[in-house]
C-alpha cells in the first residue's frame, strides 16, 4: 500500500487552502505564485542536468538512443519532447523516443493499471532492443511509479545509462538512477495534481536535456538551430533567416546557397562563409564532425 503522506508531491499546500472561495483573479494569482517557484527549484539541480547532457551526448554520438519512460502526464511529456527533436534538429526518429505505460492509447486516455506493472516497463524496453549505449530517462513526479522502476532496473542490467527525472529527491527512482534529477517545486496548488508544478518542472528539465544534447552533437551554431528540417513554408523561411543571421548575407545569396545545398542550413552557411561549393562545404563539415564552428575554424 502506498503511503501518500510520505510523497512530497502529495503534500497539501497551505498557501492555497482558500482557492475554491476567492475570486477568479485571486485564484489565478495563487496558481501563478506557485508557478514562480518552479524555476528556482530547477536551478538547484542544474549540475545534475549538465552531467546528464554530457553523458547522454557521448552515448548518442556513438549511436546510442535516449529513451524516455513514464506514465500519465510524465509519459506524455517524454513523448512530446522526443517528437520535437526530428523537425527541430533533423535528429533520426529513433534517436530520441518516448514510451508511456499503456502504449499509444494512453497518450490520449488513461489506461488503468498499466503504470503499476514493473514487468511492462521491462518488456517495453526489450521490444526496443535496448543496448548498453542507450540512455533511459525515467519520468515520474512521485519517483515511485512501478512501470518506470521496472524499466530503469532492466536498463541498469543491460548497462545503459539511467536518468531519474522526478520531483521527489531520495525517492526510489531518484536513488536507483545513475543520475537523479529531482527539482522540488513544493506542494501543488491543487493537492496531488502533479500535471501542474511537477509537470512544468519536468518539462523544463526535458527542454534543457534534449536541447543541451543537440548542442553538444553540433546541431546548433551560435544559438541558431542549423539542423532544422524545412518541412513546410514557415520552416523554409526559417532556414533562409538562419543562414542570413549566421552569415549576414542578403536574402538572394542565402536562398541560392540553400538551393544548391538541398536546403541544408549548415552546408549553406559554410558555403557562404568559406566561399566554396556545396561539396567542399559538406567535406569541411564531415571533417569537423558536423560542427559549423569547427568547420569555420572558430573553435
Amino acid at each position: 500500500m502506498v503511503d501518500l503522506n510520505r510523497i512530497a508531491t502529495e503534500q497539501r499546500n497551505q498557501d492555497t487552502l482558500d482557492i475554491d472561495r476567492v475570486s477568479t483573479l485571486d485564484m489565478v494569482r495563487e496558481i501563478n505564485r506557485e508557478d514562480a517557484k518552479i524555476a528556482g527549484a530547477v536551478e538547484l539541480v542544474l549540475p545534475q542536468i549538465a552531467e546528464a547532457i554530457d553523458r547522454t551526448a557521448q552515448r548518442l554520438a556513438r549511436g546510442g538512443r535516449l529513451i524516455y519512460v513514464g506514465a500519465g502526464t510524465s509519459g506524455r511529456l517524454g513523448i512530446l519532447d522526443a517528437s520535437e527533436c526530428p523537425p527541430t534538429y533533423s535528429a533520426p526518429p529513433e534517436m530520441v523516443q518516448g514510451l508511456i505505460a499503456g502504449g499509444y492509447p494512453a497518450i490520449f486516455k488513461a489506461v488503468e493499471g498499466a503504470e503499476d506493472s514493473r514487468e511492462l516497463g521491462r518488456e517495453d524496453l526489450i521490444r526496443l532492443n535496448l543496448c548498453a549505449d542507450d540512455v533511459v530517462g525515467g519520468l515520474a513526479a512521485s519517483g515511485r511509479t512501478p512501470y518506470v522502476i521496472g524499466a530503469l532496473t532492466y536498463a541498469k542490467e543491460i548497462g545503459a545509462l539511467t536518468l531519474g527525472i522526478t520531483c521527489c529527491a531520495g525517492s526510489e527512482i531518484d536513488t536507483l538512477s545513475d543520475i537523479g534529477i529531482a527539482p522540488m517545486p513544493g506542494p501543488e496548488a491543487i493537492t496531488g495534481s502533479t500535471r501542474m508544478k511537477s509537470g512544468t518542472a519536468q518539462k523544463m528539465v526535458l527542454n534543457m536535456l534534449s536541447t543541451g544534447v543537440m548542442v553538444r552533437l553540433g546541431k546548433v551554431y551560435s544559438n541558431l538551430m542549423v539542423d532544422v528540417q524545412p518541412s513546410n513554408e514557415k520552416l523554409v523561411q526559417r532556414c533562409i533567416r538562419i543562414v542570413r543571421e549566421a552569415t549576414h548575407a542578403d536574402e538572394a545569396r542565402a536562398r541560392e546557397a540553400l538551393e544548391k545545398s538541398g536546403y541544408h542550413c549548415k552546408t549553406a552557411i559554410v558555403m557562404i562563409e568559406l566561399d566554396c561549393d556545396a561539396q567542399q562545404a559538406r567535406d569541411a563539415l564531415e571533417r569537423a564532425g558536423g560542427r559549423v564552428s569547427l568547420a569555420l575554424g572558430k573553435n
